[in-house]
């Protein structure tokens, strides 16, 4: 009797043991979740859109589901010595992305808006900054903020923006740190002597923080500086897409350490509306594009044509109609056929697939559509004077024409 009570009392006592080991070992990962996801929502900056008033664009869709349109922005702070790029000073945005997603969550468009776009600008800062007509596009927000650019883009666009997400070019470097580098097939070295950058050559090379700044910023490459930023665009959007496939692989996915640096060093670097400034929100809307495959993600730069010569604008660009059409079609959350997209879009699919014959053009195909009457880094469909920036006069033209390179991309 007592031996069998022994062996109860030591049995229940293991089993507490396991038990409460197991509750706290539950209360502690509870409280580090909880100080962890505070501390990344501490990283964030929240700014409130209520600046914009009511008149606002109005949603066109009316289907099932709710389509979303966030404006990305990219913050280029420059802060340090030898960061200038073009001369300019910090906090402007060389980077507006206007991302939409579809209400049924299978595509997923990404927009890409030259910098050196000529618009109509509207008053900011609650009026003290008066409107302007035919300015550059990032002027908004070195005047307005993030804020000014929304209000720009849905005036000059009649899209609704949902949300906005501003990035630090400094926090980008980190992102691309904490994720141990990002492989970009570089087909030579990348060298702007102007402003003391190198990247190196590689298939892939994989470029550290300092290196995908370089490459995402850099402007003057190339035997002739570029009159525009369109090839610069091209260079963001397949790196972009490159640090997506990273951040979805399984190497970094099953990497705790990978994961907890990358979601800090992207919160640090973060600015959004105050709807969406919590990474419970942001991850809400990251588990919604789980089912878009790869090549459903588009990287689209906005068809433009460039001004005349003898123009006061003269190496700054406009949009054209198919830039038109396509807003027309993000704001219905319509499919953006080919010839919209062809010579003027990439895929986040791997290089090794992303060639295979789809709808859209793969990585090799593309080009900025924008060429110039005299030479530059940008790429071009047709090397005539003043082809449009999207499609030539023939469908068959992006098939037997090939476009020019783009300095740092592979073909």
């Amino acid at each position: 009797m007592p031996k069998r009570k022994g062996k109860v009392a030591r049995k229940h006592t293991v089993g507490r043991v396991i038990l409460v080991s197991a509750l706290v070992l539950a209360l502690i990962t509870g409280l580090g979740t909880i100080y962890f996801v505070r501390h990344l929502n501490g990283n964030i900056e929240g700014v409130s859109l209520d600046a914009l008033g009511g008149d606002r664009p109005e949603k066109v869709y009316r289907g099932n589901g709710e389509p979303l349109n966030i404006l990305v922005m990219g913050d280029d702070t420059r802060e340090g010595a030898g960061n200038s790029i073009d001369g300019e000073g910090g906090g402007g945005s060389d980077t507006t992305i206007l991302v939409h997603l579809s209400a049924d969550r299978e595509r997923a468009y990404a927009v890409s808006i030259p910098r050196d776009s000529i618009v109509d600008r509207p008053a900011c800062n609650d009026g003290e900054s008066a409107a302007a007509t035919e300015v550059m596009w990032n002027a908004a927000y070195g005047i307005g903020g993030p804020v000014c650019t929304v209000d720009q883009l849905e005036t000059e666009t009649d899209v609704f923006v949902d949300h906005f997400v501003v990035v630090d070019f400094n926090g980008f470097g980190d992102m691309v740190d904490a994720v141990g580098g990002v492989p970009v097939c570089v087909p030579e070295d990348l060298v702007d002597r102007k402003h003391g950058i190198f990247v190196p050559a590689g298939d892939p090379s994989v470029l550290t923080g300092d290196e995908a700044l370089d490459y995402v910023r850099a402007r003057s490459v190339g035997e002739l500086a570029q009159r525009n930023d369109i090839s610069r665009i091209r260079r963001q959007q397949t790196f972009i897409a490159a640090l997506v496939r990273k951040v979805k692989s399984a190497g970094t996915l099953t990497r705790l350490d990978k994961v907890v640096g990358f979601l800090d060093a992207a919160t640090k670097s973060l600015t959004t509306d105050t709807e969406l400034d919590s990474v419970t929100r942001i991850g809400k809307i990251a588990m919604q594009l789980q089912s878009i495959g790869l090549d459903k993600v588009q990287f689209v730069t906005l068809p433009t044509e460039y001004y005349p010569t003898d123009s006061e604008f003269s190496g700054r660009v406009f949009w054209t109609e198919q830039a038109t059409e396509i807003w027309e079609l993000i704001n219905e959350d319509k499919e953006i056929p080919a010839r919209l997209l062809s010579g003027n879009a990439v895929t986040a699919e791997p290089p090794s697939t992303s060639s295979a014959a789809t709808e859209t053009p793969s990585p090799s195909a593309t080009g900025s559509g924008t060429p110039s009457s005299t030479p530059s880094e940008t790429e071009t469909e047709t090397p005539t004077e003043t082809p449009t920036a999207s499609e030539t006069e023939t469908p068959s033209a992006p098939a037997t024409t090939k476009p020019e390179p783009v300095p740092g991309v592979c073909a």
